[in-house]
This record gives structure tokens, C-alpha cells and sequence, in this order.
């Protein structure tokens, strides 16, 4: 299946905007093709507000979010894989989501030949299928 964050970042931004709330992400400028301003990244990531009125031309495509916009007076062309975004939420009540890693897509913290048992217990097996847990 393709990946669904395309369709949840596109939602959730219109959910945001339809409640009268600015939308900001949360970029992980690490990931291979960002093009965000390196002034304003900070431990690696950079939020940005993606609100019609800071961003100009705005597309969140199946592959890619773009748009062009000032930092600092300097206007821009901000380009993201949907894979960089690691949560969108309104500014004004944290309201929003945090995306997980999807089945296929890179691993950051070293690739598909990380040992993921590492911090299991010896008596836990993974199971092979998403779980869900309730979160209060």
C-alpha cells in the first residue's frame, strides 16, 4: 500500500485551518532532499508554520509538501519529502498528529539491518502485526 501520511498531513491541515488554527509542522531536516533554511534548523529539525497566510503556493503532493516563503526577508523555495514530516499540529492548542516510521520506508537510526530485538526481553516475540495501544 502506498504510504498514507499524504493524505493525513493533507487532512489534518485542512481540519486545522477549518477550526481557525495555524497549522505548523515539524521537519526532519536530515532527511535526504530537504530544502529548508539551515539558519533556522535546530537538533536537526526545523518547525515551520504553513498557515495561507506565511506560505505562498502551498502543495502537499503524494511525495512532497512545497511552497515558497520569506525567512528573514530572503524568499525561498521550501521543498520536503512527506517522509521528513514528523508532526502537524495547531499552533494554537497542540492539536495535531506525530508520525511513526512506516513498513518500508528508511530507518533512521541505521537502515533495514538494525537489530530491533536488541531491546526486547528474551521472552517477547514480535509478532509480525501492527498493535494498538490506547493513549489517555
Amino acid at each position: 500500500m502506498t504510504s498514507s501520511r499524504p493524505y493525513l498531513v493533507r487532512s489534518l491541515n485542512e481540519w486545522i485551518l477549518d477550526n481557525d488554527c495555524t497549522p505548523y509542522i515539524v521537519v526532519d531536516a536530515g532527511v535526504q532532499g530537504v530544502q529548508v533554511p539551515t539558519e533556522h534548523v535546530a537538533n536537526g529539525q526545523i518547525v515551520l508554520n504553513i498557515s495561507p497566510g506565511a506560505v505562498r503556493g502551498l502543495v502537499i503532493g503524494n511525495g512532497a509538501l512545497e511552497f515558497s516563503a520569506r525567512f528573514g526577508g530572503v524568499p525561498m523555495q521550501v521543498f520536503i519529502p512527506l517522509q521528513a514530516v514528523m508532526a502537524i499540529y495547531a499552533k494554537e492548542n497542540g492539536e495535531g498528529m506525530v508520525f511513526g516510521s512506516e513498513p518500508g520506508s528508511p530507518d533512521p537510526d541505521g537502515g533495514a539491518d538494525a537489530d530491533a530485538s536488541t531491546d526486547r526481553r528474551s521472552d517477547e516475540r514480535p509478532s509480525g502485526r501492527p498493535t494498538l495501544k490506547v493513549v489517555k
